[in-house]
């Protein structure tokens, strides 16, 4: 690392800390007010900053935070050239110690966390083959997913003309997968209720044809007037956005034939991605937002029309926020069954209960359920 991109990702680190805002929110107010950096060393910087987040663990605390980046970039080094060299208990330095009564660290999920994350496209339905050509993508389609493509050129997407044109959207494949577990058809009514800026729901509209009607909520305006332009020019005009604050007070009394859930949560699924959420994410948040989804699920549950699917999905992979949610509300619920969803990994069978984890896909950790609310015959049963 030369010395220049030593001193601006330091200051970059740092102003983030002291502003109490995330490093990728610093990194763009830094590249806004300095635009040179965009062309010419954005991606070197950018880079050294994720790459601290990711091995700042294994420093020296005493250390200077100029030392602590320069030793947290040497490591992902050694990392690269020699991964087996890190045993599973030297890779549980790369998150916080109170991650491991949440969840299970494998060697598999920490070393996946520990490298640059591929940036994944999802193609319009019947795009892909011609956006691989026009934008000269290398990688090799997966068969089951043949709209997602793995990103491996320099381009800048966002100007790039197929995405000015619609033709493509900026989405990990593992949020792809979920859209497709929801297997909603062309002419049904789904309600996506946490839709933040609408990727799963521009998804869920593109597998209907553009047929039907998806309600999209969420409780940012902010969000939804994004998500306003990106329906626009993603031509997806079977969809509806309302805002609504996840309480019992519902935005309509459709009855769908799908609901997705996919709720806020801790995010520990994206660390790949996110480095820095590693280090400012609570063991508090997650049993917070566990409550918070637990009741998104009962709110939105009467919603369901008779026959209808639920689904249940979430960026992480904590037991609170995930099996232990879908436990809770399959317990309060009786009248919903659980609904097998078909298997995403090789090998793998069709469960109600789903997680998709970084070396599976290549893409961020994530948690599905899925029940289908029962039919009045099937209660009488």
């Amino acid at each position: 690392m030369d010395e220049e991109i030593l001193q601006l990702a330091t200051r970059i680190i740092r102003e983030a800390n002291v502003n109490g805002v995330p490093a990728d929110e610093q990194m763009r107010l830094f590249f806004k007010r300095n635009p040179g950096f965009i062309r010419e060393r954005s991606g070197d910087i950018s880079r050294a900053i994720y790459t601290f987040y990711r091995w700042s663990g294994f420093a020296n605390p005493k250390d200077s935070l100029p030392a602590k980046v320069r030793f947290a970039n040497n490591r992902a080094a050694e990392y690269v050239k020699n991964p087996s060299t890190f045993s599973l208990k030297a890779l549980k330095h790369a998150v916080p110690r109170w991650l491991e009564r949440e969840m299970e660290l494998t060697y598999e999920w920490l070393s996946a966390i520990q490298v640059d994350p591929v940036i994944w496209l999802r193609a319009r339905k019947g795009e892909a083959e011609g956006l691989r050509e026009r934008m000269r993508i290398q990688s090799e389609p997966i068969e089951r997913f043949p709209e997602a493509i793995a990103y491996d050129g320099t381009q800048d997407l966002y100007r790039h003309a197929d995405q000015r044109a619609g033709n493509f959207q900026i989405q990990d494949i593992s949020s792809q997968i979920v859209s497709h577990l929801c297997d909603p058809k062309p002419g049904a009514t789904w309600w996506d209720a946490c839709a933040g800026e609408g990727g799963k729901t521009l998804h869920l509209s593109d597998l209907m044809a553009n047929k039907g009607l998806i309600w999209a909520t969420d409780r940012s305006k902010r969000r939804l007037a994004h998500f306003k332009k990106r329906a626009a020019k993603a031509k997806a005009f079977n969809v509806r956005l309302r805002e609504w604050d996840g309480s019992a007070n519902l935005p309509t009394k459709t009855q769908f034939d799908g609901v997705l859930v996919d709720a806020p949560c801790s995010g520990v699924g994206t660390w790949q991605r996110k480095p820095h959420a590693r280090w400012t994410t609570t063991a508090n948040d997650v049993k917070e937002l566990a409550d918070v989804q637990e009741k998104l699920l009962s709110n939105v549950a009467r919603s369901v029309k008779r026959g209808g699917k639920l689904v249940y999905a979430v960026c992480t992979l904590t037991q609170k926020e995930t099996t232990a949610v879908a436990d809770a509300f399959a317990k309060r619920f009786p009248e919903f069954e659980p609904l097998e969803m078909r298997a995403m990994t090789e090998g793998g069978d069709p469960a109600a209960q789903l997680t998709i984890l970084p070396h599976h896909f290549r893409g961020n950790g994530m948690f599905v359920a899925a029940w289908r609310r029962r039919n009045e015959s099937d209660l009488q049963d």
